[in-house]
């Protein structure tokens, strides 16, 4: 049996929220792999789908409270937590007024994807990481799920090296294709910026696109992989385009449990 660390972030999980298979991948994964006998947490956005009363959500008031910095604003980090009917699994839930109480998750109600996701992104990936730190809880593997989670390998490996929270922390990254086609703005690279960050760091992401974040997840992690899924065409140039790093796919199936805990055993090892 192993007594591992496991840190899970995703943008949902059931049955909080779903809208794409990745909840389904969140709920499950942390769960077999707790029976496994390792420490789980779990750390999702509070999207303004997510029923606060019907949920049982309450805030951590010794974990809220500090500012993040998306750019040259800040913003306050609030806290939810709520445990997962029928498991003996809890759910942190990343919130903020500004960017996570719309009644939607990443298009308003005429499809149009929201102008600010990029910072609701970064938002949450920095959030993560201070509340883990304000748990004192010292993850050995941070597995990161799709394009909003991706900026989480470049700040456990420039701005949190020395953190001894993270120092020994290594980060999967699994590709799940929920792929956008929105273009951000020209700020994007200053707002991602932090200490030890500079410019030559964020090349992948200069196309401010979702594949630009897809790469700069790709580009940091210290695992990568593809969840099984029908690929669109655009999805495979994009995999081939990243062709010089090692790309896993991990199989639906019987043995995708045996295949991640022996994933996450092989790079603590």
């Amino acid at each position: 049996m192993s007594n591992l660390r496991i840190l899970y972030v995703a943008s949902e999980i059931n049955p909080f929220l779903k809208t794409t298979e990745v909840a389904d991948f969140v709920r499950q994964l942390p769960q077999a792999m707790q029976e496994r006998g390792m420490e789980i947490r779990i750390l999702v956005p509070r999207f303004g789908l997510i029923n606060e009363r019907k949920n049982r959500l309450h805030e951590v008031v010794r974990l809220s409270g500090i500012n993040i910095s998306v750019g040259d604003e800040e913003k306050p980090l609030v806290i939810k937590v709520a445990s997962i009917p029928n498991a003996k699994l809890q759910v942190y839930f990343i919130d903020n007024e500004d960017y996570f109480h719309r009644k939607s998750v990443f298009f308003d109600k005429e499809d149009n994807f929201y102008e600010d996701n990029d910072e609701r992104a970064i938002f949450f990936c920095k959030g993560v990481l201070e509340t883990v730190k304000k748990l004192g809880w010292s993850p050995d593997i941070i597995h990161c799920n799709d394009w909003m989670t991706s900026l989480i390998p470049l700040y456990v490996k420039t701005t949190y090296k020395n953190d001894p929270i993270f120092k020994e922390s290594k980060t999967v990254f699994t590709i799940h294709n929920n792929k956008f086609s929105h273009k951000f703005g020209d700020d994007l690279l200053d707002k991602v910026k932090m200490i030890d960050i500079d410019d030559s760091m964020l090349g992948p992401l200069k196309t401010a696109d979702y594949a630009g974040f897809v790469k700069m997840g790709i580009e940091y992690a210290d695992a990568v992989n593809v969840a099984n899924e029908e690929a669109t065409e655009s999805f495979k140039k994009l995999m081939e385009d990243m062709a010089d790093k090692r790309i896993d796919t991990i199989e639906n199936g019987e043995n995708i449990e045996e295949s991640y805990y022996n994933l996450y055993n092989d790079l603590v090892g």
